[in-house]
């Protein structure tokens, strides 16, 4: 079990760089609420969760692809996909990053930010096109 906790040690500063990665292209497709939450020390679960919101089901699904798309692109496929086909809630499941795409009553339902309350949010330069 050792090599498990070097593995994870040496992918912390990569699970951050993605999460951030994840988050630029939420915020460049114009995603609503684009929060990133730091899980490491609350959880062994993941590292990160990116909470952000659709302004409808089409763009919910459009924001899931988007974010798919370009992590993929740079080598890091989603290993579990759930909601993309309804678009009311995508979630992409990177293992070190778990990445929640919501309609904006389903995530008022939810309340992940509520829920995950322990967590720290990681600040986000908010200018769309940075990462482009």
């Amino acid at each position: 079990m050792a090599s498990t906790s070097a593995s994870t040690t040496s992918t912390t500063g990569t699970s951050l760089a993605l999460a951030q990665r994840a988050a630029q292209v939420a915020i460049d497709n114009k995603g609503q609420d684009v929060t990133l939450l730091d899980l490491r020390g609350v959880t062994d679960m993941t590292d990160f969760f990116l909470i952000t919101s659709g302004t409808s089901d089409t763009h919910v699904r459009s924001l899931g692809e988007h974010i798919m798309l370009a992590l993929k692109k740079e080598g890091s496929p989603a290993h579990h996909i759930e909601g993309l086909e309804k678009g009311r809630w995508v979630l992409l499941d990177f293992v070190d990053l778990v990445v929640h795409v919501f309609h904006p009553t389903l995530r008022n339902f939810y309340q992940l930010e509520r829920l995950w309350a322990d967590a720290e949010e990681v600040p986000l330069d908010r200018r769309a096109g940075l990462g482009a």
